[in-house]
Formats: structure tokens, sequence, C-alpha cells
């Protein structure tokens, strides 16, 4: 089994910055990509940025310019840097990995979601 930890949610003015991380643990051989996505009430959970194990990175147009996620494959874990916050940012944001496991197929896996809001 593998988990994943988020942390770094919180309430935020808009303008202002936050810093999620998430971290994977338990029986891991690789890690392919690692990635953010978010959903806001009322509406489908969008990707938000990934990064591949390459270091290949895609951002959704609604954060180009304002997020940066970067990833320490030494310690399995993911970071999205959130600046120049929006209230349309406001969302439950999940962490996602693409994990392979001994001789098993790698297999998607979801944080637990930590809330994000963005006051105006």
């Amino acid at each position: 089994q593998v988990q994943l930890v988020e942390s770094g949610g919180g309430l935020v003015q808009a303008g202002g910055s936050l810093r999620l991380s998430c971290a994977a643990s338990g029986s891991i051989s690789s890690i392919n990509h690692m990635g953010w996505y978010r959903q806001a009430p009322g509406k489908q959970r969008e990707l938000v940025a990934r990064i591949t194990s390459g270091a290949s990175i895609h951002y959704a147009d609604s954060v180009k310019g304002r997020f940066t996620i970067s990833r320490d494959n030494a310690k399995n874990t993911v970071y999205v840097q959130m600046n120049s916050l929006k209230p349309e940012d406001t969302a439950v944001y999940y962490c996602n990995a693409n994990v392979a496991s001994g001789w098993f197929k790698a297999v998607d896996y979801w944080g637990q979601g930590t809330q994000v809001t963005v006051s105006s």
C-alpha cells in the first residue's frame, strides 16, 4: 500500500501565497508522474499541475505564471508553490501520484485533500 499525505492548505487573502506539500510513503518501487488536482464546490475535479519522473511539467492555463510545481525524488515528495492567489483558486486540493510497487503495474493514488480558501 501507498499513502499520500498532504500539508500546507489554509486561508489566505487574494494576492497571497501558499505552498502545498505531498509526501508518498509505503511500498514504492518507483513514482512516475506526481501532481495536484483541485475541486471547487459544484465543479468537477480538475488538473492543476503535473510533473513527470523526467521533470516534464504541465500546468492548467488558469494557473500558468502563478503556480510552480516541483518534486524531490529522494523524499518522494511533490510541492506546489501558489502565488498571486485569487478567490477562484478556492478549492480542495488533492495530491496524485502514479506509483509502481514491486512487480505490480503502476497505480494512481490520491491524498485526502487539503482545503485552500482565498478571500477577496
